[in-house]
Parts: C-alpha cells; sequence; structure tokens
C-alpha cells in the first residue's frame, strides 16, 4: 500500500472532498494541518514546488498536487494504480 499524506486546513472544502475520495476507497493517510502546525507550511510549500494552497497531497513522496488533480487521476484510472504501490 502506497503512502499517502496530505497538507489540509480545517475548514477546506476540497480537503474534506480529497479525503472523502480517499477514505471511500479504504487508504489511510497522513494529515498535517497547516493552521494548527505552522510551520509545517513552509515545509509544504517547500515540497510542492511553490503550492501554497490546501490540499497538497504526495503519494510515496510524488506530488499529485492538490483536490482536482486528485479527482482527475481518478477520472483517468491512474489513482487505484499509484495507490496499490
Amino acid at each position: 500500500m502506497a503512502k499517502v499524506e496530505i497538507y489540509t486546513s480545517p475548514l477546506c472544502g476540497f480537503c474534506h472532498a480529497a479525503k472523502r475520495l480517499l477514505s471511500g476507497k479504504g487508504i489511510s493517510f497522513a494529515e498535517t494541518d497547516v493552521t494548527r502546525q505552522p510551520d509545517q507550511r513552509a515545509v509544504m510549500v517547500q515540497r510542492a514546488n511553490g503550492g501554497r494552497t490546501v490540499p497538497q497531497i504526495f503519494i510515496d513522496d510524488v506530488h499529485v498536487g492538490g483536490c482536482d488533480d486528485l479527482f482527475e487521476l481518478e477520472r483517468a484510472g491512474k489513482l487505484d494504480p499509484m495507490l496499490a504501490n
């Protein structure tokens, strides 16, 4: 099973949608709330090549992008193979 990490904030609807998709697939993930851990925002931005919005999603340390990117992978049938690694 792939290692999934997601940087979020509590009031972000896109964060909730991404987490619902992953949870619906039975995928566990490590969540970092950048509002409660503000020092992690700089880590997120660096890892996401400048991405400042949440969510920022990583699968096996590969930057997937945000919620729209995650759903696009799902529509294209590419998400499940990534998660199966």
